[in-house]
């Protein structure tokens, strides 16, 4: 969780800007959502209102799961100063109480909270449950199913070669880092197979450009599985905000 909101923070100034017009090389502030530097987003308060769903519910709730989101939605739950900024297929997910599962629902809204599930006994048809509160097409939830999978290789100690090695060399130009959860999914997988630490693939995940702050979270939950809380940079830890409801958040792996 640390390693995804160091990378959300890192990306929120950068969001929607295009590739190479700008240059992350550490945690700033402002920019296009105009918050202090260190300031996490939607990325992470959604993943942390999954955490706290297990951590005191003690299994895979998609209820319970689904009333904390609509508390963040509705009342700034799990965030640091309040909501700035959400999806539109997640927004109206919750607004309507129901999963969006047209084809054009397929943005990386359920991708971007998914990681915590890799640390419980979740099968894959949970996994699609949990994805389906927001995001209900079976893009966007087999999505979520392989990262899973992923995050779970690479906690049991695989190495990143096993988990991403097909994305190693692919050219830089040929990534796609827009809202679309499989250009999210494969950014954030290419930033890792690509990379040799913590800090080099958070950065090179958000100097991608566009939805800078969703491929770096994803990037950095991967990677935190990787290189561990140690491997991140430590101005970068110190430098992050909300840290208080993080901790509140975090549970005990479940087998």
């Amino acid at each position: 969780m640390y390693g995804q909101a160091v990378g959300d923070a890192l990306g929120v100034p950068f969001e929607f800007m295009a590739r190479d017009t700008f240059r992350c090389t550490g945690m700033t502030g402002f920019g296009s959502h105009d918050q202090p530097a260190g300031t996490w987003s939607d990325d992470t308060s959604m993943a942390l209102a999954t955490c706290d769903s297990i951590r005191e519910r003690g299994c895979i709730d998609p209820k319970d799961m689904r009333r904390r989101f609509e508390s963040w939605y509705r009342d700034g739950a799990y965030t640091v100063d309040g909501l700035f900024d959400i999806g539109g297929t997640t927004e109206r997910a919750l607004r309507d109480g129901s999963g969006c599962a047209g084809e054009f629902d397929n943005g990386n809204g359920s991708l971007m909270r998914i990681l915590p599930l890799a640390f419980t006994s979740a099968t894959d048809d949970e996994v699609r449950v949990v994805s389906a509160i927001t995001h209900a097409h079976r893009t966007s939830t087999e999505a979520c199913v392989d990262m899973v999978r992923r995050a779970r290789t690479l906690a049991g100690g695989s190495p990143v070669a096993k988990v991403a090695g097909a994305y190693a060399g692919i050219p830089r130009e040929d990534v796609r880092s827009g809202g679309y959860v499989l250009d999210t999914a494969r950014a954030a997988l290419w930033c890792l197979a690509n990379t040799s630490s913590f800090g080099e693939c958070v950065l090179a995940a958000v100097n991608l450009g566009g939805d800078t702050d969703t491929t770096a979270a994803v990037a950095g939950g991967l990677a935190g599985i990787v290189y561990g809380v140690d491997g991140i940079p430590r101005a970068w830890l110190d430098g992050l905000r909300g840290t208080d409801v993080i901790e509140r958040c975090l549970f005990q792996a479940l087998e």
